[in-house]
């Protein structure tokens, strides 16, 4: 490979900036091109994703040193400024020399000699002067929302819904990296078995801490092993494993997964059915229907039917009172997976949550004359904003007299979720902050 480690990260947080592309998806596409090595691999993903999740720090940071200002920079400047300040100041295995060095070649390569210098001067200014203090900045909304590189509209929405405690403890979990987390596939091994035989494999792993399916991968890569390419185990977080169990289909039953891509939750209830029934899986793309199908044939799930819908549309396909559960996985501003994908923090904006409850509640009203009588209707998302969750349930039940809130749900949560404090008859909120998985919303109502 040609190329260095900084110059590939430089090009794809170029493309994330520019096209706001997905970095974890654009990440994997680069990974597999470059056909890195895998300690690279880890360095190229600590600098792409740790330069998104502090992007506004490092801007901070910079700003004393750039005559103009960070924002009169070019895009790759300023994006090269950026990553090098990172591993300066977060990274300790990287000598300072090394990353100036490094930043100036990149420049001369890509630019003139001029900005070469500049980018020169800049780092060796910050190296001389040290990192500027963010306690200048008095306000404390706007110095939390520095420190840990958040939007303020964000900070500011979190604060008067959890607190200011509370929105401090989400925006510092999101800057560690998540734990890599497996479902184990009960229709073809034992979690005893999956453990024994990872560790036989030299993975170290433990069980996980809120799903009875979930075991955390401590050490070792398990996309490699023989376990995950048996299909006897599929990715997941650990708050994402406990919709299916909200929803507790049974074997025999008809189930809906409404907006069901890429497949994890979909896949899920099918396990639990022990592949016996049908799962109908629809999602909007055709493209994400194949990513269902594959994770199916994967795990070896045969109970699973994949097709391309728009849920709103639903009704039209399916015959009313067709299905003993129906979950609808909404989508969402995702505004809990900012762990897993910290761009979401950058392009999404407040007016967005406007626009996305209205299709969830388009979605909701579209699927509830098709749970029979005395059927489930399981409703979830991976955001903790209460207009789409709380705000959401409430406005359907008001809508829809023919369903109430389920206190069933608190037998079908581990005990730790209903004990934290934020479970309600029915319905429950997970912080990421709570238990360090995805933050999640989970509603369960019964048709009378």
């Amino acid at each position: 490979m040609n190329k260095t480690i900084r110059e590939v990260a430089l090009e794809v947080l170029l493309q994330i900036e520019k096209n706001q592309a997905y970095s974890n998806l654009l990440l994997n596409q680069t990974v597999k091109r470059t056909k890195l090595e895998r300690r690279d691999v880890g360095l190229l993903t600590e600098i792409v994703y740790g330069t998104i999740q502090r992007r506004d720090t490092l801007d901070y940071y910079l700003q004393p040193f750039v005559k103009k200002g960070v924002s009169s920079l070019d895009d790759w400047v300023k994006v090269l400024l950026r990553l090098s300040i990172y591993q300066i100041v977060y990274l300790d295995r990287i000598p300072e020399r090394a990353v100036v060095h490094e930043a100036v070649t990149i420049a001369k390569k890509r630019g003139h000699s001029g900005i070469s210098g500049m980018v020169n001067g800049v780092l060796r200014s910050f190296l001389r002067q040290g990192v500027p203090e963010l306690s200048a900045v008095k306000e404390p909304l706007e110095r939390l929302a520095l420190e840990t590189s958040f939007p303020l509209w964000l900070v500011q929405r979190w604060e008067s819904q959890y607190g200011y405690e509370e929105t401090r403890k989400m925006c510092e979990t999101s800057l560690r990296p998540p734990a890599v987390t497996v479902r184990v596939n009960r229709v073809r091994t034992t979690v005893a078995e999956a453990i024994s035989r990872l560790e036989a494999e030299g993975l170290e792993v433990r069980a996980g801490d809120l799903a009875p399916d979930a075991l955390v991968i401590e050490k070792g890569n398990v996309f490699t092993s023989s376990l995950y390419e048996e299909g006897k185990i599929t990715i997941q977080d650990e708050s994402s494993m406990l919709v299916a169990g909200a929803v507790g289909a049974m074997p025999g039953m008809n189930v809906l997964d409404a907006c069901a891509a890429p497949g994890g939750k979909s896949t899920h209830l099918a396990e639990q059915m022990n592949n016996e029934g049908t799962v109908f899986a629809y999602d909007l793309h055709e493209h994400k229907v194949k990513l269902i199908r594959e994770q199916a044939m994967r795990l070896g799930l045969t109970s699973i039917q994949a097709e391309s819908c728009d849920a709103r549309v639903l009704p039209q396909r399916t015959g009313p009172e067709q299905f003993d559960c129906v979950l609808v996985d909404a989508p969402c501003t995702g505004l809990g997976v900012i762990r897993r994908k910290p761009d979401i923090k950058w392009t999404k904006k407040e007016e967005d949550i406007g626009k996305i409850k209205a299709v969830q509640a388009d979605i909701l009203a579209a699927v509830a004359p098709l749970v029979k009588s005395g059927g489930t209707l399981v409703y979830s998302t991976c955001t903790i904003e209460k207009e789409e969750n709380e705000e959401q349930i409430q406005h359907f039940l008001a809508a829809h007299p023919d369903f109430q809130l389920d206190s069933s749900l608190s037998e079908r949560l581990p005990q730790r979720v209903v004990d934290g404090g934020r479970y309600r008859d029915g319905y429950v909120t997970i912080l990421p902050s709570d238990f360090q998985t995805d933050g999640f919303f989970i509603a369960r109502l019964r048709k009378q």
